[in-house]
């Protein structure tokens, strides 16, 4: 099986393309353009293995997808290539709207003509495999109950709603076109290697140089975390036997507030690497961001724990392996480009 990953130098995709080529006997083309956030030495461990390629392509060079297409014949794909910040979102929504709409417009589009050439069975076998956010559902109040399959679209920020655009795209080519799609919306991940603008790499990297860490408002909003791992097991379970046209949530079942949050990583530090007064008294509270939802949360759909799959990781002992993972990797961390200006307080990951 050959499956073409887009985005698979980032956070998400280089922990799946890991566990593809470590756990599964797929062969996989990683498709990503190598942007700031980018993590090539998270695939240091697969680079040489004879099932693994890499193509320095953006998704939205309509010629060079087609290219990559018809050079490798791939049987499916699984999309994750977004721009993923919100607050550069914010700052800039032009890169959203082209990475994240037009990109995946020129990805449906390559997949629909690819598919013309191939036979019936090749045709049958494809699946177009668009991974998403919960954070196109919009803002969730405290009491609500999770949300599921059937949560209409609210997006608040210029980041969800282009990946609800995305989500609306892939459905039509699926429906008009007859292309064999199948998403998922997952919760907000965590783990190694993640680009230290997120709410996690970013108070970690921070606190290690006894620098503030700031919060929006009171950090009291509240996100479900999701290991990074767990979400790569579950989006190979979906591809490899979910069923065409459905979508899958995909969540940790573990709601924390941004303060719950800090506060186990200044913990989990001061265990590790004892500070005087500890690493809480390093918490401030800055002006909340524009449109801040308050809360994301979504469970595993009964169509995801019928493929079998299940959490590894409670968001205890993810947080004690992230922290670890980074204490240990402080080379990476520091050289990895952050500054430590950006907030880190909310965005998905």
């Amino acid at each position: 099986m050959k499956v073409l990953v887009t985005g698979g130098a980032g956070f998400i995709g280089s922990a799946l393309i890991r566990f593809l080529v470590q756990q599964t006997d797929v062969f996989v083309i990683n498709l990503d353009k190598l942007t700031y956030a980018a993590t090539p030495e998270a695939l240091d461990a697969v680079r040489g293995s004879d099932r693994y390629r890499f193509e320095a392509v953006d998704i939205c060079d309509r010629t060079a997808v087609e290219r990559v297409f018809e050079q490798y014949h791939p049987d499916a794909i699984m999309h994750l290539a977004a721009e993923s910040h919100v607050d550069r979102s914010i700052d800039g929504p032009e890169a959203c709207v082209q990475t994240n709409v037009v990109g995946t417009f020129v990805l449906l589009e390559a997949s629909r003509h690819y598919l013309k050439r191939q036979s019936a069975m090749e045709r049958s076998r494809f699946r177009f495999h668009h991974i998403s956010t919960d954070e196109v559902f919009g803002d969730l109040a405290p009491d609500a109950l999770p949300f599921t399959e059937a949560s209409p679209y609210s997006p608040s920020s210029p980041y969800a709603a282009t990946k609800a655009a995305s989500d609306h795209l892939v459905r039509a080519w699926g429906r008009t076109y007859g292309v064999p799609v199948v998403l998922s919306n997952c919760s907000n991940n965590y783990g190694p290697f993640q680009y230290p603008e997120k709410l996690i790499p970013l108070t970690i990297f921070n606190a290690l140089r006894g620098e503030p860490l700031p919060l929006y408002g009171r950090g009291d909003q509240i996100r479900d975390w999701l290991h990074v791992d767990d979400h790569a097991k579950a989006l190979f379970r979906i591809l490899s036997q979910g069923q065409v046209g459905e979508t899958y949530l995909v969540g940790g079942q573990s709601e924390r507030t941004n303060l719950e949050v800090v506060e186990a990583i200044c913990d989990h530090l001061q265990l590790r690497l004892p500070r005087p007064h500890g690493y809480r008294q390093l918490i401030r509270f800055v002006d909340d961001r524009p449109g801040h939802d308050r809360r994301y949360a979504v469970s595993p759909s009964e169509a995801l724990t019928a493929l079998g799959w299940s959490r590894q990781y409670t968001f205890e002992s993810g947080i004690r392996q992230t922290v670890d993972w980074y204490v240990d990797n402080r080379e990476w961390l520091y050289g990895s480009g952050a500054d430590g200006s950006r907030q880190g307080a909310g965005g998905s990951g």
